[in-house]
């Protein structure tokens, strides 16, 4: 009887357990959800739209095109979590470049190359408004810029040029 209530014991040990870890993963599921808007961070630029996160997102694509860059990847988790059940905001981050930046950053490090492409990532705030934020190409590629030299840093900055127009057209208001 003594090592029923034993097993029992631990039985409801491990239940309890297990309860309260699924309800810490629940809870932290919810603060994800509730994460506040990007704001201004060093290396970084924001930009808060009154655009709705569909069309964002399509203006981006579009903006990048014209800069003569590629879309070369699209992620995010909002559908991948509609699929679950959960309803998070919308959260696309686009990866753009072109094989004429590859070629030019692996003349200058091949270890800055894992930095392609270069991301931009739209969200979608509470009240159904969508922001474009991205890391600079400067500070995406100042930890190469000892081995790559001046010549990365003129990539660099030709990107920030690059991204810096996307981020203009993608933003501007619709006519």
């Amino acid at each position: 009887m003594i090592r029923d209530l034993i097993r029992l014991s631990r039985m409801s040990l491990q239940r309890a357990t297990a309860v309260l870890i699924l309800t810490g993963m629940a809870l932290s599921e919810a603060v994800a959800v509730a994460a506040s808007p990007l704001t201004d961070r060093p290396g970084w630029a924001v930009h808060h739209t009154t655009k709705p996160y569909a069309q964002l997102v399509r203006d981006v694509i579009t903006a990048t095109k014209s800069q003569g860059l590629v879309v070369v990847t699209q992620a995010g988790p909002t559908k991948a979590a509609a699929a679950r059940g959960i309803t998070i905001p919308g959260n696309r981050v686009i990866g753009i470049f072109n094989n004429d930046y590859a070629v030019r950053v692996l003349r200058r490090s091949t270890a800055a190359m894992i930095e392609a492409p270069i991301r931009l990532y739209v969200t979608e705030e509470d009240n159904g408004d969508a922001t474009l934020s991205y890391k600079t190409a400067i500070h995406v590629f100042a930890p190469y810029l000892a081995e790559g030299g001046p010549e990365l840093a003129d990539i660099a900055a030709e990107l920030d040029q690059h991204l810096e127009a996307i981020a203009q057209k993608a933003v501007q208001p619709a006519p």
